[in-house]
Parts: structure tokens; C-alpha cells; sequence
């Protein structure tokens, strides 16, 4: 039987991918899967389960008390944060959490001259 996470990555880079200048990167050293605004990275995934953002330390620790975003799992710095995904509603909140990292990048160094 097929879950949701199965097809999690999936949906998140259908949506994300269609955001001007937003490109994959992957997979990593870690076997991460990233989603990047030029140079920058936007946030990335680990298989269907996780995905991990750095955001200003202000606002992950909004995010983190909002109960959002938990702390990263290799440290507790206030700016990163994770998103378990288990469900349907945990892909569209990493979409949501991906677009604030993506909107805060293009106000403060626009799009990428290739967007």
C-alpha cells in the first residue's frame, strides 16, 4: 500500500520547482536532496521523511515555538530547524516553510539572473 511519504518529495518539488529561478541540487553527502534560489539554499530534504531549513534565528525560533519546526537534529541552534513528514498536512507546511525562506531570498538579492 502506498503512503503519502512515498510520494512526498515528489509533491514538494512539483510545487517548489515551479517558483521562478528555483533549481534541485542532489543528492549530497548525506543523501540530501536540496532545492536552491541560485547559490542559496532554500531548505532540503532527507528521502520522504524530513526536511531541514535555516532560517534568521528570530524567526526559527518563532517557527520553533509556533511548533512549526523542531530543532535540527545536529545542533540546537535557534536558525535551523526540521519538519518531520508524515502525512499530507506536513507537505504542505515544508511547502509553506520553503516559501518563506524562498520570498525572504528574493527580497533581499532578487532572482537569479537565469529565472
Amino acid at each position: 500500500m502506498e503512503t503519502i511519504t512515498t510520494s512526498a518529495r515528489a509533491q514538494i518539488t512539483a510545487a517548489v520547482t515551479a517558483w521562478p529561478g528555483v533549481s534541485t541540487s542532489g543528492p549530497g553527502e548525506r543523501g540530501e536532496f536540496s532545492y536552491m534560489l541560485g547559490r542559496s539554499e532554500i531548505g532540503h530534504l532527507h528521502g520522504n521523511h524530513v526536511a531541514h531549513f535555516s532560517f534568521q534565528k528570530q524567526l526559527g525560533t518563532e517557527l520553533r515555538e509556533q511548533g512549526r519546526v523542531t530543532p535540527h537534529p545536529i545542533t540546537d541552534s535557534p536558525g535551523l530547524g526540521a519538519r518531520r513528514i508524515d502525512g499530507p498536512d506536513d507537505v504542505s507546511e515544508v511547502i509553506e516553510l520553503l516559501r518563506l525562506n524562498y520570498d525572504r531570498l528574493v527580497a533581499r538579492y532578487g532572482l537569479p539572473d537565469d529565472a
